[in-house]
């Protein structure tokens, strides 16, 4: 059995270990503290040490030159001249059609359902081979007529049975010639081609495009055996791309999704992020505002936008870039707003030293307060004995 004087040397020991060990943690919470204030080089937390050219990656600083080269290289959209050289003539009727003749003075004949029906019921169809029928005349073949030369060809054959007869002829219901539009669209289907000919701008504002979903930098047109690939970005504006596209009947026009066309923005902005792209361009400004810009209170003000070059298999094609800015100088946005952001980026708004450091603190000090609650407890438990 433990006699008083052990039991007081065991007391006695287990202070002095208990003292040895806050004495540690005291120097090496120090040590730390010293550390994290020469730079905060041993605090973990995201930030980014890349300095130089690597064999890795190659890290290039956003300048008035890089950003005059970048717009440079981004030319305004090409059309391909096979597009660009179709006019689209007068229409030509086609089966399905339903033609409104009129013959003046010979109401028998313009309304033979009679006058209170309504100008459908008094129309006739052009057949699936290209013939209507008619009265005095029979079967008359109209397909691939323009609206003109169905007027004269029945005009003139009426002629030998109406003295001098005055023949109007409109289309009531516009149905042989039509394009089909798909993918990100509120409207998608099939649209008819009229007497008004149909540009590609118009075809996707009838359909109604679907903002959060569409993206307009790569709209599919297909005609025949021929696939373009467009950018469709300014559509919408006055003299756009797709105001000089005219688009004829069998054309199909494809609208794609936007859900793999994305920058992700990270890091210290207040809403990281995943931002689809809704045009060509996204700037580095629009990103870093998308995302609620900078947290005021962790960010650096440095960003970075990590550029690889990968395959769909993963595999690398290229060497990676790292872009990067200091928007601490309100001078260096214009820079941003220049700088335009590809699908596949990472924006990553850097940590301030302090905030890595306080992060690092907040993970050690539990660690710290247990270590001094077990050292506590050890000398209480043996002081008791």
């Amino acid at each position: 059995m433990m006699d008083m004087s052990d039991a007081r040397r065991s007391s006695s020991a287990a202070a002095v270990d208990a003292r040895r060990l806050a004495r540690a943690l005291g120097v090496f919470a120090c040590a730390l503290t010293l550390a994290g204030l020469a730079g905060c080089a041993i605090a973990p937390g995201q930030t980014m040490g890349v300095r130089g050219d690597n064999d890795y990656v190659q890290l290039v600083p956003i300048t008035p030159q890089l950003v005059t080269t970048q717009q440079a290289v981004a030319a305004a959209p090409v059309i391909p001249p096979a597009l660009l050289d179709y006019h689209p003539q007068s229409y030509q009727i086609g089966p399905g059609d339903t033609l409104y003749i009129t013959v003046w003075d010979h109401p028998e004949l313009t309304s033979p359902a009679g006058s209170q029906q309504e100008g459908s019921a008094n129309g006739r169809l052009v057949r699936p081979d290209g013939t209507l029928y008619y009265p005095y005349i029979g079967q008359m073949k109209v397909a691939g007529m323009t609206i003109e030369q169905a007027r004269q060809a029945l005009a003139s054959k009426l002629a030998h049975w109406i003295k001098d007869p005055m023949v109007d002829i409109s289309v009531a219901n516009y149905a042989s010639q039509h394009v089909v539009l798909e993918g990100a669209l509120v409207k998608s289907g099939a649209q008819s081609l009229t007497t008004v000919p149909m540009t590609l701008g118009e075809a996707i504002a009838n359909a109604g495009v679907d903002n959060q979903n569409a993206n307009l930098s790569d709209v599919v047109l297909t005609r025949g055996d021929q696939t373009y690939h467009l950018d469709m970005s300014g559509y919408a504006g006055k003299g756009g791309p797709a105001s000089k596209i005219y688009l004829q009947g069998g054309d199909r026009v494809l609208v794609p999704y936007n859900d793999r066309q994305k920058v992700y923005v990270m890091g210290e902005v207040t809403r990281p992020q995943a931002l689809r792209f809704k045009t060509s361009d996204i700037t580095l400004t629009q990103a870093i505002g998308d995302a609620g810009g900078f947290n005021e209170v962790t960010s650096q003000g440095m960003i970075y936008v990590v550029r690889g070059a990968f395959d769909k298999n993963g595999h690398q094609t290229q060497r990676p870039t790292v872009y990067e800015l200091d928007l601490k100088s309100p001078t260096a946005f214009a820079l941003a707003d220049g700088f335009d952001v590809k699908p596949g980026d990472v924006v990553f708004a850097s940590a301030a030293g302090v905030t890595r450091w306080n992060r690092f603190l907040s993970q050690l000090l539990p660690l710290t307060s247990a270590l001094s609650a077990a050292a506590s407890s050890n000398y209480y438990i043996n002081t008791t004995k």
